[in-house]
């Protein structure tokens, strides 16, 4: 930090936390002992106390639309004004549409296999009674965002729901598809599926309808499947992993920037959560060690799916 950086600091402190001219201080008063001019102070606030409050607003607006995962735009702008948010609908709107927050809907008579309203196929939930017996049957998908300072960078991740192994996992500044492909390609390259074999499970997120994302499953031979309108629980084995990774890492970290965030949250993936993490559903035992005891064998390696076990819904 700067030596006017420091003064900027110290006379934003004195003068409140709603802005400029908030305080008991004047502004003119604290510019005038500080040596520096009213146009570079506004500069300088500008500049950062905007981003600051963006930043806040849109982590409250992720809690709030995880914690009420029915509410649209307009309900949950509500309860902002409730918390003293200064808000209205249309930038709530804009905040959730960014961050893909805005789940889709079906329209009436349609079933849930055509268009949803940006064109993309949603595709029938052949996860929902699957119970996977052997790696690389059953994969489920997810992003989640993670804050940092002034900004939010986004995970995808894509879990054998077998182990509950991390198999592929990319980190970005965007929710563009590409990310959720980046995952999906360190999943395929380091697994390797039989085509036919597995089926690939996530939300209706635009990343894993849109063209791209199923040219990619078709190419490996894997199924795709999404969970069903109005049923958060269909994906609850990758929102299971996001709570865990916010809980263990996230929360209470100070992430500098993208290269540091990627570096830690590297670090738990591969050499906490897959190595040593303890899971109850796996008998107390952690990922790579529960695929590598044994529970299943060459000899019974896992036919190809078969339709009775795809039955949708």
């Amino acid at each position: 930090m700067t030596w006017r950086d420091g003064v900027f600091a110290q006379i934003q402190a004195m003068t409140g936390p709603q802005g400029p001219g908030s305080g008991k201080v004047s502004i003119e008063q604290l510019c005038a002992v500080s040596g520096v001019s009213r146009a570079s102070y506004y500069r300088c606030w500008n500049t950062t106390e905007p981003m600051i409050e963006e930043t806040a607003l849109r982590d409250r607006i992720q809690r709030l639309a995880l914690a009420h995962r029915h509410y649209g735009y307009r309900r949950i702008g509500a309860l902002l004004r409730r918390e003293g948010w200064c808000v209205n609908a249309k930038r709530v709107l804009r905040i959730m549409r960014e961050d893909n927050l805005l789940c889709f809907r079906k329209k009436a008579y349609v079933p849930a296999t055509t268009g949803s309203d940006r064109g993309w196929r949603v595709y029938p939930n052949l996860a929902h009674r699957m119970v996977p017996m052997a790696p690389d049957r059953l994969w489920v998908a997810d992003i989640t965002y993670i804050r940092l300072e002034r900004a939010f960078i986004y995970l995808a991740v894509v879990l054998d729901a077998y182990s509950r192994k991390v198999v592929g996992w990319a980190l970005a500044d965007h929710m563009a598809a590409s990310l959720a492909l980046a995952a999906l390609d360190m999943a395929l390259a380091a697994r390797r599926p039989l085509p036919g074999h597995l089926v690939h499970h996530s939300d209706r997120g635009v990343q894993y309808a849109c063209a791209d994302y199923a040219r990619r499953l078709d190419e490996a031979g894997v199924l795709p499947s999404m969970s069903r309108g109005g049923c958060p629980t269909d994906n609850a084995k990758a929102e299971s992993f996001m709570k865990t990774l916010k809980t263990e890492e996230v929360d209470g970290s100070a992430y500098r920037d993208l290269a540091h965030a990627k570096a830690r949250v590297g670090d738990f993936i591969d050499e906490v959560y897959n190595k040593t993490r303890l899971h109850s559903a796996l008998d107390y035992r952690s990922p790579m060690e529960f695929e590598e005891d044994g529970l299943w064998t060459a000899s019974r390696r896992p036919q190809p799916l078969q339709p009775q076990q795809l039955s949708p819904n």
